[in-house]
């Protein structure tokens, strides 16, 4: 026994003894930071200074409506349903709930870039500049869910609007540096380098294109500036995994050719019109691979029909490898191409079917969603925002496939919508007695059914009606 262990000791010798290692120089020196001297403060002080300056506090506020219905406790009990009736619901009680978060201003005349999550559904917005103690108040002038990103202004004139960096040019390792208002403490600045790009699948927002960074990102820290050493604006931080909710090291940016694109149409147009193909998609597995001559892209899964995709052609089983000049490695790529298009913009796709490459010219569709106008959905209910039921709000709700109607994205306080007993996440899956598939049919719906009429729900998983006049 002994004899065997020596002889497989001797073997493994012999075989890493065949193994060239790359060997590191072991003539090394060390030196410090401070080349220049001893009296000498390595520091970034002056390359951050005119970022922080373009770094604000914002503080939101708004009034919540606590409603209990069922699923509350004893109203639970059958008997509570059938006696008080299927909306029965206690006395409504208001409560005002505020928020900080961070901004950062994009132009001299006050127009500033922070999350969506920060300012959505606030009735006030107070934004307060670094080293000054004068509060402003701020006005929405268009959000975007899908980016988590929104732009407000305040009426102020020779602001110090931050230098924006080309985030295409980012690599990892790259030292950045995290500016925002974290816990409310005040402008605050924390180092640290860019861990990952081009992250997605994260599960935050439906169109995803991350910058990770271990710069200690914390709460209120959202909507602040992730810039590079020379101070210049690389993305837009916007939140962290964690498990109790401070910084473990984790924190992602969205990066700032997104940020400029998303804030150039809010401000221009109030909103975000997305482009839109109609199809299902999914990422090539290893498997699928083999019947295929391309070995990247993004599989066709479904159609849906008279919509951009099934007009030009294409069909399930089809492999998009391109888009204009663009290659799709994967549905990430797919989803943020075309989401940075706008309808009836043209795109020539390249695809595989059949083991043969072809091109085809597609005109993009609009996605689906209502015309929306002073936040409210035109000839409809007053404070009542809806989309169609996409297959990303499926995904990113944990909604069943099966389940169709149209999904509410937004209800205003105190609308006619909040008093009906809307609220945000409800799917409408019919008006009176017509069956609503889409916002075209809602809006129809609504408007043939004058008077009273029942809107049925579904409230995660359990359908009731809600009394419209």
């Amino acid at each position: 026994m002994k004899k065997l262990c020596i002889s497989v000791l001797a073997s493994s010798l012999l075989i890493a003894a065949n193994i060239n290692y790359e060997e590191a120089t072991s003539n090394i020196k060390r030196v410090s930071p401070n080349q220049s001297g001893e009296d000498v403060v390595l520091s970034y002080h002056d390359s951050i200074a005119n970022a922080k300056k373009s770094v604000v506090n914002i503080s939101t506020s708004k009034t919540n409506k606590n409603v209990r219905r069922y699923g509350d406790e004893i109203f639970n009990d059958p008997f509570f349903r059938e006696f008080f009736g299927f909306n029965f619901a206690i006395p409504q009680e208001r409560q005002k709930s505020t928020s900080l978060g961070s901004g950062v201003i994009i132009s001299k005349d006050g127009y500033i870039i922070t999350n969506n999550h920060v300012v959505e559904d606030s009735d006030v917005i107070t934004v307060v500049l670094a080293n000054s103690s004068k509060e402003y108040k701020a006005k929405i002038i268009g959000l975007d869910s899908k980016t988590d990103l929104a732009v407000i202004k305040i009426e102020a004139n020779n602001l110090t609007p931050i230098k924006i960096a080309d985030s295409s040019k980012l690599l990892e390792g790259d030292v950045v540096f995290a500016i925002g208002n974290p816990f409310g403490v005040g402008s605050s600045t924390t180092r640290g380098i860019i861990s990952g790009l081009n992250k997605n699948n994260i599960g935050l927002n439906q169109y995803e294109n991350f910058i990770q960074t271990d710069a200690s990102i914390n709460p209120g820290n959202s909507g602040g500036a992730l810039v590079d050493s020379r101070g210049a604006l690389i993305g837009i931080n916007t939140a962290i995994l964690s498990r109790g909710g401070d910084s473990s090291g984790i924190g992602f940016a969205i990066p700032s050719n997104m940020v400029k694109d998303v804030a150039k149409k809010l401000v221009s147009d109030g909103k975000i019109e997305r482009g839109y193909l109609g199809v299902m998609i999914a990422n090539i597995t290893e498997e699928q691979k083999e019947l295929y001559q391309n070995q990247e892209g993004v599989l066709i899964s479904s159609v849906e029909k008279d919509l951009a995709a099934d007009k030009a052609g294409l069909k399930r089983g089809d492999l998009i490898i391109k888009i204009n000049d663009n290659k799709v490695k994967d549905a990430s790529d797919l989803k943020n191409l075309i989401g940075s298009l706008s309808p009836n913009d043209e795109v020539m796709i390249t695809y595989e079917r059949d083991s043969k490459i072809h091109n085809v010219k597609v005109k993009l569709s609009a996605m689906g969603g209502a015309k929306v106008a002073n936040g409210k959905l035109e000839n409809s209910i007053d404070g009542l925002s809806v989309v169609n039921l996409s297959d990303d709000i499926k995904i990113k709700y944990k909604i069943p496939r099966q389940v169709s109607g149209v999904w509410v994205s937004e209800v205003k306080v105190d609308s006619k919508a909040y008093e009906y007993g809307f609220e945000r996440g409800d799917i409408i899956v019919q008006v009176a007695d017509q069956i609503i598939n889409d916002v075209n049919g809602f809006v129809k719906a609504i408007n043939a059914n004058k008077g009273k009429k029942l809107v049925w729900v579904n409230r995660r998983g359990i359908v009731q009606g809600l009394v419209v006049k």
